[in-house]
Formats: structure tokens, C-alpha cells, sequence
């Protein structure tokens, strides 16, 4: 029996099990995440789970809205004078920190600074601010030697990495070195008593916390309510599990279905199949751009005639609706998704070819490294594929499969495969985080201040900086070209299509936000 089939008897038999108490399910949102939460620090890891913790514990200035207007959030306001070089920013009276401390004008600052460091749009900041420092408790100040005109744009972005505010002692802390404790500024409180790795985590209400008011919420503007008393994220990295226990009534909300079991969910009564993030996902092959055999281009670019783009979707994917290829470095239909180079991986296929290509880089059979998540279920599809590819073209594969967690901490290791390093591995991230070069982290070729993989390319660095001071879209259009071409010369990463994914969840649940999946302001009836 296969688990459609299985999950088709479930289906039925859960309408005969006992619901959960009453006094739970008005009090305690049950929720399953993509993956487990390994990481707390949501500047220590681009992970979607930390990311998604981060929007619960804490707050930003600004958050945009799904028209990816930036709307203000802990920010009262702000005045833009000396020819937008000069930023004077409000932030409200009332919020607080967790531990009962007012959000001053110096946590921001000080936030700022160490997003930053990490954040691609915070770094190209950096290089134009003059001073930032506190006016008074409530206001500070951001003067620039030239205009930043993403300004509210980047303090107010929902991923990768969002600009949340943090008290002071933290954010002075270098976000090499991962928070261990959580002392927010958003709606739910982190209980790190009941967590257990690779099983639970809990939120709790914080009471103390004071929503925006204004336009109803949307992505992560407007108000952030936290309308459950507690918020439980059950990992179960088994999708049939996962399955099962939403039909069943055991939790209330699945983050992404397993795409095989979406016709089964759509057709149970008590539950609603909904496409929240209509953007999609990228999946990408990330190179290790610091040793062999991936730190030369004509390596990585000896895979291109093999690569077929529709064998990673379909592994995953089995409605053609769901997904799509010929994609080359920004997502199918944003503003500068071209065709630009993308003969490099719609041209015929030539397994024979890219063998010789490889051959002629004169490859020892050094081997290649790829870090594969196993308990994530797309993450483990695409790598089994991308191993089964490197294969074909000649590469010497060492097939590191682990757990998630793993995954993480070991992709952040600079070392030489050999002692703990890596290769390569799978990453999948949202169009909203690629849409354009100044958001784009894994089209940072900034060397060893460049996302996990480090690729050094001045030409790409130098064609950012051209699209940050075109004028108009037409200009950052034909910019845009220009960095695919040179995009398919460097191979900073391997594009391998693009797909759709649905969330789930059941049909008492009310009040879903858009455009992001975030277990805030739901409510049940």
C-alpha cells in the first residue's frame, strides 16, 4: 500500500477519534514546521525554521507587506532630509523587551550594526554610512555619504535575513557566535524548558507585547497577534506522519505538504489546502568556492551539458503545474528573470560533453563532498539526484548523509573537505529572498564575507553595485542580463528549477497571514 492509499483509510478512520480536549485547542496552536529548529540566532543561519522563530520572539522597524511595501512596525516613523543622506528614525513609546525593558533607541542601533555584518543588503549599507548613533531614547540617526534608496526596504525585509531588534547585550555580540538565549521584542516568548531537540519547540504568549495598529496584516506588516496562549511546533520530518496526524485533528497546521500527498489532503472535509507563498522556491546546488574540486570554474562549469533541470522537479514534484526549469539565477517572474546565457542549461543535453569537460580540467577525482539532509524530505530528493548526476559526469562522490541539524553546522565549516569541510550541497530558498541583486545572498561573490560557499568574483560584486545606481527598471533590467551572462562564467551555484509549494491546515483555523507561512495571528473558528 503506498501512503496516498494509506493516508485515504486514515482520513477515514480519523473521524471516529477523539478530538482534542476543548480547553487545549482553544488555548494551544499545534503547528509542523519544514524542519526542526537547530539554530536560535536568526543571524547565525539563513534556515527557514530560525527564521520563522525569529518573526515569533522578536519585532523590526519596518516590515513589508505582500506588495512589498514597507510599513512601519516598531518604527513610529522617520524624515529623510539632506538629499537622502541624512535618516531620522521614531520608534514607538510603548514595547517592550521580554524581560520587561523598554525598546530604546540604542537596542536599534545597535541591532543595526550587526545585522549588517551578515545581511547583503545591510553590508552594502555599511560601506555608505558615515555615523549611526542615538538622538534621545526614542529617535537615531543614519547619516550616509550617499543616498542607500532600499533603505526601509532592507530594514523592513521578511527573509534572509530580516533586521529584528534585540536589547543591546545581544546585538553587541559578533552573530559568528550563535545566540543561546532569547530575549525578544515580538508576540511569543521561546520556552527553552520545553524543548526537545528534533521533537518540540514552545512559544508563549508574551501578555506584555503592543501590536502596530493600521492596515491589517499582510507578509509581515501590520499587526503581529498572537491569538493562542501557546504555540507548539511538532516536528515530524516523515511527510505520512505528518499527514496523518493533521487529518486526524492531532495538530493544526503542516508548513509544506509533501507534494505527493497533496490530492489526498484537498479531499478531506477538515482540512484547507492553501498556497500562502505564490513566489515558489528556488533549488540550488551550492559549490564550495574555498578547495577542490569546486573552487575551479571550469569544474563547475563542466556540469552544465549534463544538467537537466526537469529531473530534479520531477523527483519531487509529480504535477508538471508545480514546478518549472529553464531557470536560470533569479526566479521565473521577477523583474530580472531573462534568458540571458540560459542556452548554458536549455541547449541540448550532452552527458558525453560535459565528461570531456571535466576531463580536460585535468580532476584527480578529488573527492566531492555533498552534504545531504535526509530528514528533510525536497532537500533529500534533490540531493539523491544531484549525487546520481555528479556521478554520471565523472566526480568522485562522498554522499555525507545526515540529519538537518548536521547539515547546518558542518556547511559552515571553512576547512578542507577532507577535515569536516564540504563540497557542495543543496539549498532551497524563496523567490522574496533572490528577486534582485542587492537581496540575492547566494549571487554574492565577496569572497570570505559571502554566504556559506565564499565565491570570489569581482565582476559580479562590481555589476551589483552598477544595479544599486541604475536609475529605473529598464536600466536594472539590462543589469540584470549582464549578471546572468556572467553568472554562467562563474557558477556561484547550479540552478535546478523552481517549484510551488502548498501548506495545510485545519479548516477551523481562521486568519492565515499571506505571503509568508507564519503561525501568527490564527485563530481557531
Amino acid at each position: 500500500m503506498d501512503r496516498r492509499s494509506f493516508l485515504a483509510t486514515t482520513a477515514a478512520a480519523s473521524l471516529a477519534r477523539p478530538a482534542l480536549a476543548q480547553s487545549d485547542n482553544a488555548r494551544t496552536l499545534r503547528f509542523v514546521p519544514q524542519a526542526d529548529l537547530v539554530i536560535l540566532d536568526p543571524l547565525n543561519t539563513t534556515a527557514y525554521p530560525t527564521r520563522n522563530h525569529g518573526h515569533l520572539c522578536w519585532d523590526t522597524l519596518y516590515g513589508i507587506d505582500s506588495d512589498f511595501v514597507p510599513r512601519p512596525q516598531l518604527a513610529e516613523g522617520h524624515v529623510v532630509d539632506d538629499d537622502g543622506k541624512r535618516w531620522t528614525f521614531t520608534l514607538r513609546s510603548g514595547p517592550t523587551f521580554h524581560d520587561g525593558e523598554r525598546i530604546l533607541a540604542k537596542d536599534a542601533v545597535a541591532s543595526i550594526k550587526r545585522w549588517m555584518l551578515r545581511d547583503t543588503h545591510g553590508q552594502t549599507l555599511a560601506t555608505r554610512i558615515v555615523s549611526i548613533a542615538p538622538l534621545d531614547d526614542r529617535r537615531f540617526e543614519i547619516r550616509l555619504n550617499r543616498p542607500f534608496g532600499p533603505m526601509l526596504d532592507a530594514l523592513g525585509k521578511a527573509s534572509s535575513y530580516p533586521c529584528f531588534i534585540m536589547p543591546e547585550r545581544f546585538a553587541t555580540t559578533d552573530p559568528g557566535r550563535a545566540l543561546t538565549e532569547v530575549v525578544g521584542s515580538g508576540p511569543y516568548r521561546f520556552v527553552p524548558s520545553e524543548r526537545v531537540s528534533g521533537s518540540q519547540t514552545v512559544y508563549r504568549r508574551f501578555d506584555a507585547y503592543q501590536p502596530v495598529s493600521g492596515p491589517a496584516p499582510s507578509m509581515i506588516a501590520g499587526p503581529k497577534l498572537a491569538n493562542f496562549e501557546r504555540v507548539e511546533w511538532k516536528v515530524m520530518p516523515d511527510p505520512a506522519t505528518a499527514a496523518a496526524a493533521l487529518q486526524a485533528g492531532e495538530v493544526d497546521w503542516w508548513e509544506q505538504i509533501a507534494a505527493d500527498l497533496g490530492p489526498v489532503l484537498r479531499r478531506n472535509r477538515g482540512v484547507t489546502v492553501d498556497r500562502i507563498d505564490t513566489g515558489g522556491i528556488m533549488a540550488m546546488l551550492r559549490f564550495n568556492h574555498l578547495h577542490p574540486p569546486f573552487n575551479d570554474p571550469a569544474v563547475r562549469r563542466a556540469i552544465l551539458p549534463a544538467l537537466t533541470q526537469s529531473d530534479f522537479m520531477q523527483a519531487m514534484m509529480p504535477d508538471r503545474d508545480l514546478w518549472k526549469d529553464g531557470v536560470g539565477c533569479f526566479p521565473d517572474g521577477s523583474p530580472l528573470a531573462s534568458d540571458a546565457g540560459l542556452d548554458a542549461i536549455t541547449s541540448p543535453r550532452n552527458l558525453d560533453a560535459a565528461k570531456r569537460a571535466l576531463a580536460a580540467t585535468g580532476y584527480a577525482g578529488q573527492p566531492a563532498v555533498m552534504l545531504h539532509a535526509t530528514d528533510v524530505v525536497n532537500n533529500n530528493i534533490l540531493g539523491t539526484v544531484g549525487v546520481d548526476l555528479l556521478r554520471k559526469v565523472g566526480f568522485t562522490v562522498d554522499d555525507a548523509v545526515s540529519d538537518w541539524g548536521t547539515v547546518l553546522q558542518r556547511r559552515a565549516r571553512r576547512e578542507p573537505p577532507g577535515q569536516g569541510g564540504w563540497g557542495c550541497v543543496v539549498v532551497l530558498f524563496g523567490s522574496i529572498d533572490l528577486g534582485n541583486p542587492g537581496a540575492h545572498l547566494l549571487l554574492r561573490a565577496n569572497g570570505q564575507d559571502a554566504w556559506f560557499g565564499w565565491p570570489t568574483s569581482p565582476r559580479l560584486e562590481s555589476l551589483r553595485d552598477d544595479w544599486f545606481e541604475a536609475p529605473d527598471l529598464p536600466a536594472q533590467k539590462s543589469i540584470g542580463r549582464d549578471i546572468q551572462t556572467q553568472f554562467f562564467q562563474d557558477l556561484p551555484f547550479l540552478p535546478l528549477g523552481q517549484y510551488l509549494v502548498d501548506s495545510a491546515y485545519r479548516r477551523d483555523i481562521t486568519g492565515v497571514r499571506r505571503g509568508i507561512t507564519l503561525p501568527l495571528n490564527v485563530r481557531r473558528g
